[in-house]
């Protein structure tokens, strides 16, 4: 399993993942350190299914607050748990977007081959803040710009990602860039 390591400009720190791609699925466990919007360590686990859909996302962050823990569940018919309790608001979501980390980025381009193949896809994520792990509904586009090149907005927020063949993001505008390959 190769690791991957970016730089977090938008948390003024750094993660390292290391993923493990199969057929049509993906597992990954990463670190995250970052200085904003406080300082902060994050430990995750990344489990998902068929065609790239979220099952599990268990995440451990450490700030001056103390250690927050967050087991987030999907049920594969779009009902989500976190630590067991029901998430009526993200009722629907296919994937999980955990705050600051490029890698969840990955499952609804690998998905839909937006890196490779023209197409423009509306999500609803279940998108965790950090450090605080709250989930939260999150609308978001990907639209296919060319090859490797995909536009992510969300609200008023749009920026042109760059990915790799294997759908990892190298480059992330005003959020992180990847330094080293995979």
């Amino acid at each position: 399993m190769s690791a991957i390591t970016w730089e977090v400009s938008a948390s003024r720190g750094f993660e390292t993942a290391w993923p493990e791609l199969g057929e049509g699925a993906l597992r990954a466990r990463g670190r995250a350190v970052g200085t904003a919007p406080e300082p902060y360590w994050v430990t995750y686990e990344l489990d998902t299914a068929d065609r790239f859909v979220t099952r599990r996302l268990r995440v451990t962050a450490e700030s001056a607050d103390g250690v927050r823990t967050l087991d987030l569940l999907h049920d594969g018919e779009g009902d989500w748990t976190a630590n067991g309790e029901p998430l009526p608001d993200v009722e629907g979501a296919l994937d999980c977007d955990l705050g600051l980390c490029p890698l969840t980025n990955t499952m609804p381009v690998l998905r839909h081959g937006l890196h490779r193949t023209p197409g423009e896809r509306d999500f609803v994520m279940a998108w965790v803040s950090v450090p605080d792990l709250t989930v939260r509904p999150s609308r978001q586009t990907y639209t296919h710009l060319g090859p490797g090149r995909v536009r992510y907005s969300s609200g008023d927020f749009r920026s042109d990602l760059e990915f790799d063949a294997d759908g990892f993001v190298v480059d992330y505008p005003r959020l992180a860039r990847r330094l080293t390959a995979r």
